[in-house]
């Protein structure tokens, strides 16, 4: 049994992808799988701009305190695993604007939620710092964008990103991989490059994503 904790932010169309894959691995490999947040907001934020949590909405960090709450239910991770899976399906599948309160509303009550987890969300202060801590805890482990994995606590993997998310037992092959790129802490990256082929792919994968999104992609370089 592998102990994973994948961070994610919703608004993240990669970090979807690798989301349906892990939970496609974990039908078919021993993998604990936990959900934790990460602000793309807060990493990427510019200068002299505020803080997502000085914000009365920001809309990745605001969804990740609805998530929050949810978490503190006696099922709570599974919670969050539904929410997610079913927020980020309206936003990279549908195409639909989740990053509002009523979007984010909406998308509760197609899952069961009671969608007033939206206000309560929002009026516990405390939410911002279970946000805070997760993302944190990973930005101390050299974390630095979504998808994040921590394999057992201490092997920080970025990735892998790909589209669309592999499913059955290429879902389970692809994790062996991840799993024995694990094994060794000093192999720092290997990487595909994309060609024009591969950027029409992905144009096409996110196309949804990109039809309803209401900002701009801010990439911070990475050493």
């Amino acid at each position: 049994m592998t102990d994973v904790d994948f961070h994610f932010d919703v608004m993240c169309p990669w970090a979807y992808q690798t989301s349906k894959w892990v939970r496609e691995a974990a039908k078919v490999r021993d993998i604990n799988l936990q959900w934790r947040f990460f602000s793309l907001e807060e990493v990427n934020r510019e200068e002299g701009k505020k803080h997502p949590w000085e914000r009365p909405w920001s809309y990745g960090w605001s969804m990740l305190r609805v998530a929050a709450m949810i978490r503190r239910a006696p099922d709570g991770n599974a919670g969050v695993g539904r929410f997610y899976a079913a927020a980020g399906k309206a936003l990279h599948e549908d195409g639909f604007k989740v990053h509002t309160p009523e979007g984010v509303a909406a998308v509760l009550e197609s899952e069961g939620f009671d969608p007033s987890i939206v206000d309560a969300a929002l009026a516990d202060e405390s939410t911002h710092d279970d946000v805070r801590n997760d993302h944190n805890a990973v930005l101390l482990l050299g974390g630095f964008g979504v998808p994040t994995m921590v394999l057992d606590g201490n092997a920080v993997l970025y990735g892998p990103v790909v589209t669309p998310a592999p499913t059955g037992d290429e879902a389970g092959r692809l994790w062996d991989l991840v799993a024995g790129w694990a094994e060794f802490p000093h192999l720092y990256e290997l990487r595909r490059p994309k060609t024009p082929a591969d950027w029409l792919h992905i144009q096409d994968s996110f196309a949804p994503y990109l039809e309803a999104r209401d900002w701009r992609t801010i990439e911070r370089p990475v050493a």
